[in-house]
């Protein structure tokens, strides 16, 4: 078994590490005050001191929780980054039922991360939906 670590993101990480790592897949970064504060729902992965791939987990009022916006060091070429994918999913999963969620909600494109996300025990809702949101 590898041995991966796991912090919370802090206070930097979003503008040193995360906008960098969106940006490097191509991908717009979320805005910073859209993500859970202090990263209480935040965590990074790491193996050997190099940071590896993150993650959010939103909490609700209800039993269920969003996971999201999950996004790895492009640079990053060692065949284990998707077991570190798969590892940030389950601790992800962990964290809201170590809170009491029943349901977790995540909204995906891409087909290797939906694979990771069955192989975590989750399963398909509904496909080929458009996510919409506005800015107030």
């Amino acid at each position: 078994m590898i041995d991966f670590k796991v912090r919370r993101i802090s206070e930097g990480d979003y503008e040193v590490i995360l906008s960098k790592w969106w940006k490097s897949w191509r991908w717009t970064p979320p805005a910073k005050d859209s993500l859970p504060e202090d990263g209480l729902g935040g965590v990074i992965v790491s193996l050997d001191g190099v940071d590896i791939c993150a993650g959010f987990l939103f909490l609700t009022n209800s039993k269920t929780a969003w996971c999201e916006y999950i996004v790895s060091n492009f640079e990053y070429k060692d065949k284990n980054r998707h077991d570190a994918i798969e590892f940030l999913i389950r601790v992800l999963t962990s964290m809201a039922e170590d809170r009491g969620y029943k349901y977790i909600y995540t909204s995906l494109k891409s087909k290797s991360l939906i694979e990771k996300y069955e192989a975590c025990g989750y399963i398909v809702g509904s496909e080929n939906c458009t996510e919409m949101m506005k800015i107030v």
